[in-house]
């Protein structure tokens, strides 16, 4: 099957000077595919010189942006996606397809700790693994890793659903689980980065990837994040109700509020559910 191989980049100008040979030399026969995500440096013309093909943006987009253009330019039936920064090695491609031959549709690289950029990242990876796996049902040992191979039919269904920021791996992953898509994980090495201007931010990006939590429960299943949260009113409330009737014999304001919160909340979750399940149910439609 023919590969494409998709590299997000931006101002990763010495990076591709030390991944695209390399790459080339593991797969010679693949197309490779480097979206400049609106570089001030020489991303695009180093890129072009060591035989890439280049798509460029007169602006940034984001990570996500770049991979969703990526793959829809790419023209193999294998979509590879890798960093342009030198921390995944192109000679564990081989691996991902050998795994993707199994008869899985997607493979992710999955990170040790030693190749979290830093404590903070990975605890906040770890808890990110630990909520997926338990949303799913299915062992989620790396949740944000952007090194993966994918078919790129099943692919393109969720390529609305993704966003343009730094979130794609887990939107596509838990989107491939939601449609009862094979995943599996093999282990990779991670080698520092080359370069020191990361485009991660702690503070904002520290939000952002909080956000990612709620994600990963309403893109798979709504309910289950809606639900407890309703049950957890409802006690409160109860609880109140039954605290202020055995104290000064009445149903309080605070009681009815509390209560009607989680009855709102539950059936916030039941639409959701159901708006996500009609989304999945129109892809499906699509393909057929």
């Amino acid at each position: 099957m023919t590969v494409s191989v998709i590299l997000p980049a931006k101002n990763e100008a010495e990076g591709l000077r030390r991944t695209l040979p390399a790459l080339r030399e593991r797969m010679p026969a693949a197309e490779i595919i480097v979206v400049d995500d609106g570089s001030t440096d020489d991303t695009a013309e180093v890129a072009a010189a060591l035989g890439a093909r280049v798509l460029g943006s007169p602006y940034s987009m984001g990570n996500g942006a770049a991979i969703k253009r990526g793959a829809r330019a790419a023209t193999g039936e294998i979509l590879v996606f890798m960093d342009a920064d030198g921390q995944h090695d192109p000679a564990c491609i081989q691996t991902l397809l050998a795994k993707l031959d199994e008869g899985y549709d997607m493979v992710v690289g999955a990170r040790d700790w030693s190749g979290q950029a830093g404590v903070h990242r990975g605890v906040a990876n770890a808890f990110y693994n630990w909520l997926a796996s338990r949303m799913t049902g299915f062992e989620v040992k790396d949740l944000t890793s952007g090194f993966r191979a994918v078919r790129a039919a099943k692919f393109l269904e969720f390529l609305h659903l993704l966003p343009n920021g730094f979130s794609y791996p887990t939107t596509s992953t838990m989107a491939f689980f939601r449609s009862a898509y094979p995943v599996a994980y093999v282990p990779i090495p991670v080698a520092r980065r080359v370069g020191t201007n990361s485009h991660i931010r702690p503070l904002k990006d520290g939000i952002r990837f909080l956000l990612i939590i709620f994600k990963i429960a309403t893109l798979y299943s709504p309910l289950k994040l809606f639900a407890p949260a309703a049950m957890c009113f409802f006690l409160a409330g109860a609880g109140y109700y039954a605290y202020t009737y055995a104290t000064y014999g009445r149903f309080t304001n605070m009681s009815m509020l509390l209560l009607s919160a989680s009855v709102i909340i539950f059936l916030i979750g039941l639409v959701s559910e159901q708006i996500t399940t009609l989304t999945y149910k129109a892809d499906s439609q699509g393909r057929a």
